[in-house]
């Protein structure tokens, strides 16, 4: 194994939380797997794989399995790694479920060829992962690609959704009113051209990556280079590019359904979390204010940081979701 092999396996290791690094803080932080607090054995992350028809979906999971559940759905071009220390920050009191989609993260990448990467079959995955560990009720925290999947299993079992928290994810036509959407937009008009697929194609670069991590952040030093390192290793697997042009092609599936999910939320009126990082450069928080017309119970707010909120405000968020699930997510 040669030094930059070497040295992108220990990255990946430290952005799972498998060896020691240093938190934000400055301080010395445990393994990801350590005991967290009081509550023993149940409040350790574990890392684990169950198959869904032919697909192995890789999850993370803690918390006691007779509290609530909260099932976090990740964006891109993460995976459930970004959630790395959200986990163990709640796990005392709830039982968290992060899965990786297929093409992301651990879970199984099948080519492009033979598995369709739309946003479709993404949720159809998930629905099946929730039926397979018996989730019969959870919250949901969505972001970024979190929230197509998340709303369309919502708006499939309302009936199983007893919360929402929201970060930075979409459903909104305001929200896609950017800079940084015309280019797909465009891809979205002329799907066969190759000019406008390879257009995108620099956003599954390094240097991508790393802006999705940084750009709007209050202070960019409390932002770990890990968690941009530890995607873009996977990101950089033979065809996972073809996967993820998919995928922002299939983006274009999901406005035409904001409509249904709105009524969804009128109708059903989930308790609803936002905790948006206001200086997104993706998904800005035009994108947030709409929540304010359809939602009755919904505590709002707008924080200074950028797409990826938990990088630099983890704790005011998990803060926020207790005293949010607190009042709303009943315990069993």
């Amino acid at each position: 194994m040669n030094l930059a092999t070497k040295f992108r396996v220990v990255v990946c290791l430290a952005a799972a939380g498998l060896v020691g690094g240093v938190n934000r803080a400055g301080a010395d932080e445990k393994p990801a797997t350590a005991v967290t607090n009081a509550g023993g054995d149940a409040t350790r992350v574990r890392y684990k794989t169950v198959k869904v028809g032919d697909l192995d979906i890789f999850y993370r999971e803690a918390g006691p399995k007779d509290a609530p559940t909260i099932l976090l759905l990740h964006g891109f071009p993460t995976s459930s790694q970004m959630f790395r220390n959200l986990i163990p920050a709640l796990a005392d009191q709830y039982h968290l479920i992060a899965p990786d989609y297929p093409g992301f993260g651990h879970s199984s990448m099948p080519p492009h060829d033979k598995f369709i990467y739309t946003f479709d079959n993404l949720a159809k995955v998930i629905d099946e992962f929730t039926d397979k560990l018996g989730l019969k009720k959870y919250a949901l925290y969505v972001q970024d690609y979190g929230a197509p999947i998340g709303y369309r299993l919502a708006a499939k079992h309302p009936d199983r959704i007893t919360a929402i928290v929201v970060q930075n994810g979409n459903a909104y036509d305001e929200g896609l009113d950017n800079k940084f959407w015309k280019p797909i937009k465009e891809y979205w008009k002329e799907p066969n051209s190759k000019e406008k697929r390879d257009a995108i194609r620099g956003l599954v670069t390094y240097d991508a990556t790393k802006w999705q991590y940084t750009e709007g952040m209050k202070d960019p030093e409390l932002v770990s280079p890990d968690g941009a390192a530890h995607d873009q290793f996977l990101l950089d697997r033979k065809g996972n590019d073809e996967i993820q042009l998919d995928l922002f092609l299939s983006y274009g599936s999901n406005p035409p359904l904001y409509q249904s999910w709105q009524e969804y939320f009128r109708k059903n009126q989930p308790p609803m979390l936002i905790v948006w990082g206001k200086n997104d450069q993706i998904f800005p928080a035009a994108g947030a204010e709409p929540y304010k017309r359809d939602l009755k119970t919904l505590d709002f707010h707008l924080l200074d940081t950028g797409h990826f909120a938990l990088e630099g405000e983890g704790d005011t968020i998990a803060k926020l979701m207790r005293e949010f699930l607190g009042k709303y997510v009943p315990r069993k």
